[in-house]
């Protein structure tokens, strides 16, 4: 099960988060809301995520990240800025410390804008910065990507807290 094989890598963010006394909250894209489903497998999870929700769709994403339509003037989805724009989104709309957002291509086709199926486009806003990481699966399996996608998100926000 796809869970099963988050939680540890969720486990050690939990820790870190609550060691530091911070918060998350994520926006899921094509993950399907797997990167906030691992997080809430840590027992107690409410004391470090303070939630989020699936990106899908324009009227979720107004909804969700609460931004003005001219915020993504010149953006294309299932890019490094794009994810970027929404981690902060995210972390605002939601009042945590930090924020994690993922946009990609699931599969089996490429995403309606163009990017190939397989790559996912993952940032995390952080106190002090941000930073964002490409993933090319180079297979349309979708539900292969969409537990690929979840599972480097975390390990991205586990590498990015053990940075500090």
């Amino acid at each position: 099960m796809m869970l099963e094989t988050l939680a540890p890598t969720a486990a050690r963010i939990g820790a870190m988060l609550l060691a530091r006394r911070q918060t998350i909250a994520v926006a899921d894209g094509a993950t399907g809301g797997l990167i906030l489903a691992g997080l809430v497998t840590v027992p107690g999870a409410t004391r470090f995520c303070r939630g989020g929700g699936l990106v899908y769709s324009l009227k979720g994403r107004d909804i969700l990240l609460g931004l003005p339509r001219d915020d993504y003037a010149g953006m294309e989805s299932v890019t490094e800025a794009y994810a970027a724009l929404q981690a902060r989104a995210i972390r605002d709309r939601f009042g945590a410390d930090w924020g994690i957002a993922e946009s990609g291509a699931a599969g089996p086709d490429a995403h309606p804008r163009g990017a190939p199926a397989g790559r996912s486009c993952i940032a995390i806003a952080r106190p002090g910065g941000e930073t964002a990481m490409t993933l090319d699966t180079g297979t349309s399996d979708r539900i292969a990507n969409m537990g690929a996608f979840a599972a480097a998100a975390l390990r991205f926000l586990a590498a990015t807290l053990e940075e500090g």
